[in-house]
């Protein structure tokens, strides 16, 4: 045995290597989002300007939108466990830049922005890095489960977040380490924490396959194979059409989802927070039942009855009124993603090449992503010029809807939501009645069943 085969002998790898990572992920992302929310109240502070904080969600998500492609062949070309400790390299020298210039007197707002843009950065090579390694590091079966546990560092850290950075905020520290500069300390800490947790762990690097070899090029021409190959598999097209327009509708939605409820509220903060709060909430205990559960056998089962019951709950959402309700389907909303992303990934990561997931997982994301910049100019025009004016008086559109959703403020974007509620439901719905998406399961042959590696092809 071969000094670096010994090595790799001692390294954790299967569900409990699996594990290790998971758990430095879900806290180095609950230190970052504790840095966010103090980064958040620092540049209001000194901005006060919802435009200036705005920008920040641009410069994070243009380096996606710009290198998505190249970031996915890149991860498909080189050492995934490198690749993912790269990106978490980029958060630390994005955060200690930050740190310095805070601590010295010398940051200024428009710091934030370069900061976001290598966050960003990393962030375009982290997601399909993590995601494809999943396919590699765990066995099929435990798919589900591994990205229910996944879901959870999405949502877990959103409810502890604020509530651990506001208790840290309140301190009294005197000198240059202050509250603030401690909490970003915390989050450098945890980062290299998440990295220790990728040196003791085994991740496997997939075998090369006949149609990964076919995929070969430079960095374009493999990252521009990502599109290619979903668009010559309708089934996995069919797939992200649900995703596409079920992202659209659901986000016009969420645009109009905090103006709603303070407009219908006399901007009651404390009604505004205990919904939120009831969703992320209703996020993690989805997440920890996909973890427990695994989901459906037939995965895409999980992808359009998710989309469906998320969808009838939106709408009710809109139609109702009172925070009783109000929590109730917020908390059932949230319950289903977890089932429709775990699902997905978990079918994508199954019939898709490991060698091939990099690059195929970017350009899915990129597509379904797509709708970002689109859908809030599409919810804020038609709340302010078009359902609100129409819900103001007792004739036309309030005529018909006032005796449900009422004719104050806050109405018109209640209907507009229970409209793109009934948008999304409609989308699982339809999915269900389209052949190569209803059979996605069975018309995709799993991986490990098509492609074997190049070597024994020949």
């Amino acid at each position: 045995m071969q000094f670096s085969d010994l090595k790799k002998t001692k390294l954790l790898r299967g569900m409990s290597g699996f594990t290790i990572v998971w758990l430095g992920q879900i806290i180095s992302v609950l230190a970052s989002m504790m840095t966010n929310f103090g980064m958040t109240l620092w540049m209001y502070k000194q901005t006060e300007s919802a435009t200036a904080m705005g920008l920040m969600q641009v410069a994070f998500i243009t380096p996606f939108l710009l290198l998505s492609p190249i970031a996915g062949a890149m991860v498909d070309r080189y050492n995934r466990k490198l690749m993912m400790m790269l990106s978490d390299l980029g958060a630390v020298l994005a955060t200690t830049g930050i740190l310095i210039l805070y601590t010295t007197g010398m940051l200024e707002f428009w710091h934030l922005y370069v900061a976001a843009v290598i966050n960003g950065l990393g962030n375009t090579f982290q997601w399909p890095a993590y995601s494809a390694a999943i396919s590699t590091m765990v066995p099929k079966e435990q798919y589900g489960r591994a990205n229910g546990m996944m879901s959870l560092v999405e949502a877990g850290p959103g409810v502890l977040a604020p509530m651990l950075a506001g208790a840290i905020l309140a301190l009294t520290i005197q000198g240059p380490i202050d509250s603030f500069a401690l909490i970003m300390l915390i989050d450098l800490a945890t980062f290299f924490l998440a990295i220790c947790a990728l040196l003791i762990v085994f991740v496997p690097q997939p075998d090369k396959t006949a149609e990964g070899e076919k995929a070969e090029g430079n960095l374009w021409q493999e990252g521009l194979y990502g599109f290619k190959y979903i668009f010559e598999r309708p089934s996995l097209l069919g797939l992200q059409m649900v995703f596409f327009f079920g992202n659209l509708f659901a986000t016009i939605g969420f645009t109009v989802f905090a103006p709603m409820i303070l407009a219908r509220t006399d901007q009651n903060s404390l009604i505004f927070g205990s919904i939120q709060t009831a969703g992320a909430v209703g996020g993690i205990a989805g997440g920890i039942i996909m973890s427990a559960w695994g989901g459906f056998k037939r995965r895409v089962n999980g992808v359009l009855i998710g989309w469906m019951i998320s969808g009838i709950s939106f709408a009710a959402f809109g139609a109702v009124t009172g925070l009783p309700l109000w929590i109730t389907f917020s908390v059932l909303f949230s319950l289903m993603i977890p089932l429709v992303n775990t699902s997905n990934q978990a079918l994508w990561q199954a019939k898709v090449a490991p060698d091939l997931q990099g690059r195929v997982f970017s350009a899915r994301r990129l597509i379904a992503w797509f709708t970002q910049p689109i859908s809030p100019i599409i919810g804020g025009t038609l709340a302010d010029f078009v359902m609100e004016p129409a819900m103001q008086n007792s004739t036309g559109m309030a005529a018909i809807f006032g005796p449900i959703f009422g004719t104050g403020p806050g109405s018109g974007m209640a209907v507009l939501i229970t409209f793109v509620g009934v948008g999304v439901a409609l989308v699982g719905i339809i999915g269900f009645f389209l052949p190569n998406i209803r059979n996605a399961d069975d018309i995709l042959p799993d991986h490990d069943e098509l492609d074997k590696p190049a070597a024994e092809s020949q």
